[in-house]
């Protein structure tokens, strides 16, 4: 069996909108608690968190301060994955730490640079 190489909360995402999907959770019911749901799939808090804005960037659910996330409606095949052109949460994440990376690469050449010019024996010697 494959593992998945996903990140746990696009992996809980996943789950939650397939048990949408099914009808295990109904359009207007409640979703367990994020403490629940943390114990369930043996996360953080913070990872069950992740997961819920998935969903509501998604439109599947709404969440109401100190009532929990509800199911606003189930999925449907135009929006159960990216559409030709666009990309998932999870390569747009890592789009953004690449772009992160190369320019922290940038500064640290230039400082190479500044720092192998002072350091020349020919430059030393005038």
């Amino acid at each position: 069996m494959a593992t998945d190489r996903r990140r746990p909360y696009l992996r809980i995402a996943e789950d939650i909108r397939r048990d949408i999907a099914s009808g295990r959770y109904a359009v207007g019911e409640r979703l367990p608690v994020a403490r629940e749901l943390a114990d369930r799939y043996g996360v953080a808090m913070m990872t069950i968190g992740n997961a819920l804005a998935v969903l509501r960037d998604e439109g599947l659910i709404e969440t109401r301060q100190g009532a929990g996330s509800f199911v606003s409606r189930a999925p449907d095949d135009e929006t159960a994955g990216p559409t030709p052109g666009e990309h998932s949460e999870e390569f747009r994440i890592i789009s953004e730490q690449l772009s992160e990376i190369r320019q922290h690469v940038q500064k640290l050449t230039v400082r190479l640079d500044e720092l192998d010019a002072r350091t020349r024996p020919d430059q030393a010697e005038k």
